[in-house]
């Protein structure tokens, strides 16, 4: 969109673990590291391989009329396939077998034994699929969440969104483009819950979302092999550029009791934030029972305590840059 602020995100290559954990990590920002090594699963990663490992086991997919998908108003319907038959569907253009339409997209996000409880693990759920891809550790062992393993039709976009932990997003085969925004310009987002309600952030609807040239866009396309550090709390939205399959790892950077042990997807707030706005909807519901020139004075006075005992002074803004790391055998 012409008129956000468009920055690149900064690119790092030959990251080793020191580096990442001392120079990359702790600036909290996006990161693209390329020519880390993930394993022979990007050669061997080609849909007859996929669909001979991954064979008949039934997975649940996205399934839409449009690549747009919406998850606030569900514009996509959930189905169950054969891994092998959602792997040929997915990177086809036309289908001869359907369910809404010829062109119809779809999305694999990939979920635990049990979807209530259990976060995804692509260990688990594809075995010998995991066996070709190997994450750098740029974490603790015990700080592992979950892995995500995530397939999408050419042309597929995912809503606007935040996630509570950590993450790399691994990009095995196929172009994807990602676009963040950090977590200052939240007042421009339009957000419900942790997601943006604009779906088009290249062609916004700017008549009813005016604030949102005021966000300062980040960009990136993911290459085959590249890995993309998204910090907690970033937002992000995707646009798989051709029919792709990637691995996102997600772990904590808080201390694992900040987290909702309910969660299996991990992005539920942390329990002190869930905390925090049900004491704010609580005191909003008491300034209800004042005339509107004292409500409005007082939500005024809660608005500035808050940014004077809360906001934070850094500005994640980053100029854009690309580094070049020699690792150490």
């Amino acid at each position: 969109m012409e008129k956000q602020e468009k920055f690149a995100v900064p690119v790092y290559t030959g990251v080793d673990r020191e580096t990442f954990t001392q120079h990359i990590y702790p600036l909290r920002h996006p990161a693209l590291l390329k020519d880390v090594p993930i394993g022979p699963c990007l050669e061997k990663w080609t849909v007859d391989y996929l669909c001979k490992k991954g064979g008949g086991r039934e997975v649940k997919v996205h399934v839409s009329p449009v690549a747009q998908l919406d998850f606030l108003h569900k514009n996509f319907l959930y189905r169950t396939l054969p891994f092998d038959k959602f792997v040929g569907r997915a990177a086809e253009a036309e289908h001869s077998e359907f369910f809404v339409c010829e062109d119809e997209s779809y999305y694999l996000r990939s979920l635990g034994e049990d979807l209530r409880k259990e976060p995804a693990d692509i260990k688990k759920q594809f075995p010998d699929l995991a066996e070709d891809f190997h994450l750098p550790r740029f974490f603790e062992a015990e700080q592992f969440f979950s892995s995500v393993f995530r397939i999408s039709s050419c042309g597929l976009q995912l809503w606007t969104h935040y996630d509570v932990m950590d993450n790399l997003l691994a990009q095995v085969t196929g172009r994807k483009r990602v676009v963040l925004y950090s977590p200052q310009d939240a007042p421009y987002l339009y957000l419900s819950g942790d997601k943006s309600e604009i779906l088009d952030v290249d062609s916004p609807d700017l008549e009813k979302y005016a604030e949102f040239v005021k966000a300062r866009r980040y960009e990136c396309v993911l290459e085959p092999g590249d890995l993309l550090f998204i910090p907690a709390l970033w937002f992000h939205n995707t646009v798989a550029l051709t029919f792709g399959v990637g691995v996102n790892v997600f772990w904590c950077h808080l201390s694992a009791d900040c987290y909702d042990k309910k969660d299996p997807y991990g992005n539920k707030d942390p329990i002190a934030a869930q905390r925090a706005m049900q004491v704010l909807e609580r005191a909003l519901g008491i300034l209800e029972e004042l005339p509107s020139n004292y409500r409005d004075f007082y939500a005024r006075r809660m608005v500035l305590r808050i940014q004077n005992r809360a906001y934070s002074s850094h500005d994640c803004h980053c100029e854009t840059a690309q580094h070049t790391v020699h690792t150490t055998t």
